[in-house]
């Protein structure tokens, strides 16, 4: 990561790793999260004969995310579920 100038007293090298450390897994959650949104998006405009494939992707992706750290495994399953309910019903 860049190195930033401190305006106030200078960070100790620890603090500076932990900022570099905290920026790169910010953007990997950033990036994670914004793949899980995309194909979310997917799977709704899939045809029907396509939503079951798509949301084993979503399926797989949400539960990497929860292993991570990205987003908590409540909501991970919770997302799954409705997923689920919604592709269930609009193939019925």
């Amino acid at each position: 990561m860049a190195e930033k100038k401190p305006k106030g007293p200078q960070k100790r090298p620890s603090a500076l790793k932990r900022d570099d450390q905290a920026e790169k897994r910010r953007l990997g959650n950033r990036s994670r999260k914004a793949q899980i949104f995309t194909e979310r998006k997917k799977l709704e405009a899939a045809p029907a004969d396509k939503k079951s494939a798509q949301l084993s992707t979503v399926i797989s992706l949400l539960d990497k995310a929860a292993k991570k750290g990205t987003i908590h495994p409540n909501k991970a399953s919770r997302l799954k579920s409705r997923l689920a309910l919604r592709t269930n019903k609009a193939s019925a």
